[in-house]
């Protein structure tokens, strides 16, 4: 009878020690994302997201058209921060391009975020080719 106790309070301990673990939240980790210079730099990973797969879907693109691959990384996977390849400058400064022309022929405030839909955007002329062709 007192070993039947023992376990039943033991597995009551464990119980409400592992609800107490569960419970407690682990300290986010802050996301700070690198080099970035058009973009909202408190920008969280979902937005981030969010963003990369429109210019994705726009372009016809992967990550590896404007990102190059990490040196001496396993496994191998982009290096986000670097401007090794041009297309990522070209990349941003067609990003600069549409916020102003959107602010200036459409009165249309576009956020560091992306938040706000743009009218122009990278589909409008790219039609979802990396590069625009003549039309």
């Amino acid at each position: 009878m007192r070993t039947g106790k023992k376990i039943i309070v033991i597995s009551g301990i464990l119980l409400f020690t592992a609800a107490g673990i569960a419970g407690i939240k682990p300290p986010e980790e802050e996301t700070k994302f690198k080099n970035l210079k058009v973009l909202d730099k408190n920008i969280d990973e979902d937005q981030m997201e969010r963003i990369m797969f429109n210019f994705d879907k726009q372009l016809g693109v992967t990550c590896d058209y404007c990102h190059v691959s990490a040196k001496d990384v396993f496994p191998p996977r982009a290096d986000f921060a670097s401007d090794e390849k041009k297309e990522k400058i070209k990349a941003r400064e067609m990003l600069a391009m549409t916020m102003r022309i959107n602010k200036k022929y459409f009165d249309l405030d576009i956020d560091k975020k992306l938040e706000i839909k743009p009218l122009v955007w990278c589909r409008t002329c790219h039609l979802g080719l990396p590069v625009p062709r003549d039309r």
